[in-house]
């Protein structure tokens, strides 16, 4: 086991290693956000909000943050980035999912004990993991 499996499952190797976000993990082009916004299902949660969509090539989970300027400045928005994308490492599904996920957080993701915000993110994907499911027993 070395680095992150092609599939999106997490593998860590190394004591003590950290895993990445590679590109293969993460949503980067525009219109795949827009895709999961206008196509999606959403999880509300106090502290975020999470838009998820099954994607057809069934890679794993792809995910992307947006923090818009409304949320403060940089310095602002790029914490908020580098705690969910922490969260989001550490509550990684153990069963391989094909979603696309975006994650919206509000303002107070600033000020939320971590613990709380990995329960947020860990909740949601247990909520994206029982909706994709019910999508595979319909059809």
């Amino acid at each position: 086991m070395s680095g992150l499996a092609p599939n999106g499952n997490l593998n860590v190797s190394g004591a003590g290693r950290r895993a990445r976000f590679t590109s293969s993990m993460r949503l980067l082009r525009h219109a795949d956000f827009e895709r999961v916004y206008k196509q999606g299902r959403r999880h509300f949660a106090v502290h975020l909000t999470v838009f998820y969509l099954p994607h057809q090539t069934g890679e794993g989970v792809r995910i992307g943050f947006t923090v818009g300027k409304a949320l403060g400045g940089a310095v602002e928005r790029n914490r908020m980035k580098r705690r969910l994308r922490e969260a989001v490492r550490l509550s990684w599904p153990a069963s391989p999912l094909a979603l696309d996920v975006v994650i919206n957080p509000k303002k107070s993701v600033l000020k939320v004990e971590f613990s709380e915000l990995s329960k947020e993110i860990g909740r949601a994907f247990e909520v994206m993991q029982a909706s994709q499911g019910k999508v595979k027993r319909k059809v």
